[in-house]
């Protein structure tokens, strides 16, 4: 079985190949950085076009790659959300194309679900597993039952985790995205120079967010905390430079230690919950799955690592490549559904949002 994938939920166009051997057998992927850094973060509009222009070369640089023509294909999977709706509209409408055109089977996939399954493609792991999605997007703790089933502990109540990195980067004049260049900077940095708020945690937190996020006020706290060493009201044109490297270095340290702190906090609520320790002992869950772009972060990953080794669990997170946005686990994700028997109508609508409770 061979599937070929479409991404496009956001600012990567991407086509894969992959097959039901967890064979890649191409992946052709144009990134839109460039179109969107001026900016500090990716807009809308200019994504859809983007990913408009080059889509169908795309499509025709994966095939050449595998070796393949469309009709060697049994079925068209493509991210039909959430994500950037004209982003998402332009994968969808392509794929429902060459299903049509060429009979096969038409599979629309949850973006969430497709970084859910991606361990699957590059590793040996059987379900349930316990996830933590951290993105540009989302940062959710699920626990994954199997293809569609799958159960929300906690999600971010604002801004996710990825979001945040680049917000702050955009504060400290970083280029986007910001998760990298923060990182990077970070190594250079004090991380214990600045304490910073953890919303939901630092005061009194209402239980029924113990196992949720909040990042926003973070993002806050770095911001107040800019204005203090430049003794004025914040600006985007002006703060960053008025801010010596030595601040920035150590910001960019103190943040990325915050956020990784709220990470480590919420899992711990998971593990002394009662009740949720109770489904991960009926469920005899071994492995602590990290997916989504902000698992390319080895700091962040080294804490989680040290975390779930204490709790007897192992961590498994797909390579860096795999990380972020990708059509190989949108095509994967296909595969697992398709060999289940699942397909989906043509009149499937895009969706900006797209719970995974709801699948």
């Amino acid at each position: 079985m061979k599937i070929l994938g479409i991404e496009t939920s956001c600012d990567e166009t991407a086509v894969a190949i992959v097959d039901d051997q967890k064979k890649i057998l191409s992946h052709a992927l144009n990134s839109q950085i460039d179109l969107h850094q001026k900016y500090g973060g990716v807009v809308p509009e200019i994504a859809a076009r983007g990913h408009a222009e080059i889509l169908d070369k795309l499509i025709l640089e994966s095939l050449k790659q595998a070796n393949l023509s469309l009709k060697d294909i049994d079925g068209f999977a493509v991210t039909a959300g959430p994500g950037l709706i004209g982003g998402v509209i332009v994968g969808l409408m392509a794929a429902k194309t060459l299903a049509s055109v060429y009979k096969k089977p038409f599979i629309a996939v949850n973006h969430l679900e497709a970084h859910a399954l991606t361990a699957r493609l590059t590793g040996d792991v059987e379900f349930p597993y316990l996830l933590l999605l951290v993105s540009g997007g989302h940062c959710q703790i699920l626990l994954a039952k199997g293809v569609g089933n799958y159960e929300k502990i906690g999600e971010t109540m604002d801004d996710a985790l990825g979001e945040a990195f680049d917000k702050v980067a955009q504060m400290l004049g970083l280029p986007y995205p910001g998760g990298p260049a923060i990182e990077k900077i970070a190594l250079a940095g004090d991380e214990n120079r600045f304490k910073f708020s953890r919303p939901l945690i630092d005061g009194i937190a209402k239980k029924e967010h113990l196992f949720d996020f909040s990042f926003s006020g973070l993002k806050t706290a770095v911001r107040r905390q800019i204005e203090k060493l430049t003794d004025q009201e914040f600006s985007h044109f002006t703060s960053a430079q008025k801010i010596n490297q030595k601040d920035k270095n150590d910001l960019a340290a103190s943040f990325q230690r915050t956020a990784t702190e709220i990470l480590l906090n919420r899992l711990e609520n998971v593990m002394n919950s009662e009740n949720e320790i109770r489904k991960i002992a009926d469920l005899n869950l071994k492995k602590l799955i990290i997916a989504g772009g902000v698992a390319a972060n080895r700091y962040i990953y080294s804490h989680l690592q040290n975390w779930a080794l204490k709790h007897g669990l192992e961590v498994v997170t797909p390579p860096i490549a795999l990380c972020t946005d990708n059509a190989a686990m949108i095509a994967w994700a296909g595969v697992e559904k398709l060999r289940l028997g699942i397909s989906d109508d043509l009149n499937f609508k895009p969706r900006a949002r797209w719970d995974l409770n709801t699948l």
